[in-house]
């Protein structure tokens, strides 16, 4: 598809973003009442625990979140999590903390990320964020044995706040006996719904603010038909509106009505 739709509407830049900057987050109710719970989890050491369904806005609230953390004062460590065992997940921190090896010992890479987490924060006098993105994919037994990287000095030391965050059945992979360990540490737990018809009409003028335009571009009729077809979900919302504007531009339309929407629609699964 040609981008003639951005020509045709005036639009100083791609609408709806899929990686909007920071500074162009919209900042709702939800995103603050993660940060809040973000920065109190981290203060403590503790854990932190966010859920939403797929294109709830989970990773963007995240990046928010991180993006408080002063950078001179905090290392904030990011692993997307996968379907493997506990020695990948300790592969995978060891890796961000710049440590490569090819060990198959459990006591071995757990005791080089506690060296080096100790290191950190004692000697370099940093202050470490553990985030575990997609963590619903973590399978149960690494759930039961992850807990052991927040004990430092007989757990007397919270030199690892862990942040995890994944789809809705996180919740139940950690009520398994075998989790209680790690899920004991849960200090806040955010879960981000989808949005209300409300703030999808907001959402969608403040990305049309963002591409230069003053003006809602969409009918009522359209803002509904985008909020119902995407069930309030912001990833969802954007191909939507986006392919709707599309759709629009090519019929000459100078303003989307929800015919359009229902021919975006047509392109998404």
């Amino acid at each position: 598809m040609k981008e003639t739709y951005r020509t045709f509407f005036g639009l100083e830049r791609e609408p709806f973003p899929t990686d909007p900057g920071i500074g162009d987050i919209l900042v709702t109710e939800d995103i603050k009442g993660v940060c809040s719970r973000f920065e109190y989890a981290v203060r403590l050491g503790a854990v932190a625990l966010l859920t939403g369904e797929i294109g709830s806005g989970k990773s963007t609230a995240l990046r928010y979140a991180i993006n408080g953390l002063h950078p001179s004062e905090y290392r904030t460590i990011t692993i997307t999590a996968v379907a493997g065992s506990i020695l990948e997940m300790y592969r995978m921190f060891l890796a961000e903390l710049g440590i490569e090896t090819a060990s198959s010992s459990r006591a071995f890479l757990l005791g080089a990320i506690r060296k080096e987490v100790a290191r950190l924060v004692c000697e370099k006098k940093m202050k470490l964020v553990l985030v575990v993105d997609e963590a619903s994919l973590l399978r149960l037994e690494v759930f039961a044995e992850l807990h052991t990287l927040c004990q430092f000095d007989l757990d007397s030391k919270p030199w690892l706040p862990i942040v995890f965050a994944g789809q809705s059945y996180l919740i139940d992979k950690l009520m398994y006996p075998g989790s209680k360990p790690l899920a004991s540490r849960i200090v806040a737990r955010s879960h981000l719904e989808g949005a209300d018809r409300s703030q999808m009409e907001s959402y969608i003028l403040h990305h049309l603010k963002l591409a230069g335009i003053q003006k809602n571009l969409f009918e009522e009729a359209a803002v509904t038909a985008i909020h119902q077809g995407s069930a309030g979900l912001f990833r969802k919302a954007n191909h939507l509106a986006r392919g709707s504007l599309i759709a629009a531009a090519q019929s000459q339309c100078a303003v989307v009505g929800a015919e359009h929407v229902r021919t975006a629609s047509t392109e998404l699964f």
